[in-house]
């Protein structure tokens, strides 16, 4: 045991992340082996009328050039002997439970991330092994027992362990230490790290940072300046840290969260800032109802073709207040999601929740005397809607077509969307990158 102790950290966390690789075709190669296994094959959504999008694709057909998000017809110009299969996503929440099931007799510690990913903590996992030696056993009973691969990444954090199970796919394993980031992560442009996308990179290089490194070693004030509350969050993962704990099953209810299937997929960010409007005044006023607080947003947006992504950030003082959760909502997105891409899913989910009652809230110089007066202004807001109904009360940005403008007056779900298949289940959640 000594040994294995010493693989161990004496303060901090080990966290595995374990990443399914081409989790809808490898399903489909290991129910049919003999008709699709090592064929170029894709998912799509529309495969008759050929109009379809690539969901997602084999490796064998990745290597011929197809890619996620292509055209159906494009990619069938590109390899004619594609194979291409309809969507099965009964099947695929079957074998997500599975891998899952294996993940978690390892470690009670399993947040899953979406259909084909989880985190796992195993600081407390010493009796089955050094953590390499845990994560290569869950790849092979992963492989042995349901034919799939999957890569995983070990290190002290999600965001690390994150980045380490992209390092080696398929079918690989990667060791990523905080000390390991200014050598492996450094020198790599911004949208190398999970959770900065092409937007945000962007903007970064017109502010002269074009690395992680620069990113690292950035000016917090001109990040906050330019990028909001995600400026210092960032600066932070450029550093490879990252807090934020592995939240099992059981505290999946400690969140607050609601999200709404467009009438028509939505591309104007007009049009989707007014949606997170409605969801914002939504979560908000049931945080008020319970007398919580959060410090964490997370939003998840989901496309036509059923990729769906979640992007949170940690807030530097909690809140009760439906325009920061507005504000930070948008500014997630902004960030995450390129303009002209349909959207046919949003949602909030409110995370990190503490009393109102035991949280200390540290105002800032400029803002303490606003603070009472937006206290007001919540409790006559929630006093008349609760005389005369949810409707009394709308601004004018929250008029709009989305349902969630018109459900007011209902009980709304405060299940998040990538728990639905596995609400009864032993774990939890949902959906593919």
């Amino acid at each position: 045991m000594t040994t294995v102790e010493h693989h161990y950290p004496k303060q901090g966390r080990v966290i595995l992340h374990i990443d399914m690789n081409a989790f809808y075709c490898s399903v489909h190669e290991a129910v049919e082996p003999e008709i699709y296994r090592g064929k170029p094959i894709a998912v799509a959504g529309s495969v008759e009328l050929r109009r379809g999008i690539i969901v997602t694709s084999s490796y064998a057909a990745r290597s011929m050039g197809i890619k996620t998000g292509m055209q159906v017809g494009q990619a069938l110009k590109i390899c004619p002997d594609l194979m291409l299969i309809r969507p099965d996503f009964e099947l695929y929440r079957s074998f997500s439970r599975r891998f899952m099931q294996i993940a978690y007799s390892y470690s009670p510690m399993v947040e899953s991330m979406s259909i084909d990913e989880c985190f796992v903590d195993i600081t407390g996992s010493k009796q089955f092994g050094t953590p390499l030696e845990i994560a290569g056993t869950i790849q092979q009973r992963i492989m042995n027992e349901l034919q799939l691969p999957c890569s995983i990444g070990v290190a002290p954090n999600k965001l690390l362990a994150k980045m380490g199970s992209d390092m080696k796919k398929p079918n690989g394993i990667s060791v990523l230490r905080l000390r390991d980031v200014p050598t492996v992560l450094w020198d790599k442009p911004c949208n190398y790290l999970y959770g900065i996308g092409k937007k945000t990179a962007d903007k970064l290089t017109k502010l002269g940072i074009f690395t992680l490194g620069q990113l690292a070693e950035g000016d917090e004030l001109l990040l906050s300046k330019h990028f909001g509350v995600m400026g210092p969050h960032l600066k932070r993962s450029a550093n490879g840290i990252d807090n934020s704990p592995v939240n099992p099953e059981q505290e999946q209810s400690k969140s607050i969260g609601h999200t709404t299937t467009l009438p028509r997929d939505y591309i104007e960010r007009k049009e989707i800032h007014r949606v997170f409007l409605n969801l914002a005044d939504q979560v908000a006023r049931r945080l008020r109802k319970q007398e919580l607080m959060t410090s964490t947003i997370q939003i998840t947006i989901r496309d036509p073709d059923m990729r769906t992504i979640t992007r949170s950030v940690t807030l530097p003082t909690p809140t009760e207040h439906m325009d920061d959760i507005y504000r930070t909502s948008c500014q997630l997105y902004d960030h995450q999601w390129e303009d002209g891409n349909p959207v046919r899913l949003l949602g909030i989910t409110l995370q990190n929740l503490t009393s109102k009652e035991e949280t200390f809230v540290q105002l800032d110089l400029f803002d303490y005397e606003k603070q009472p007066k937006r206290e007001n202004l919540n409790k006559i807001m929630d006093g008349l809607r609760d005389k005369f109904g949810e409707n009394a009360i709308l601004t004018a940005g929250m008029m709009s077509d989305d349902p969630s403008a018109f459900i007011r007056n209902h009980k709304s779900r405060g299940i998040s969307l990538q728990m639905d298949h596995l609400k009864n289940n032993p774990l939890h959640k949902e959906e593919e990158k």
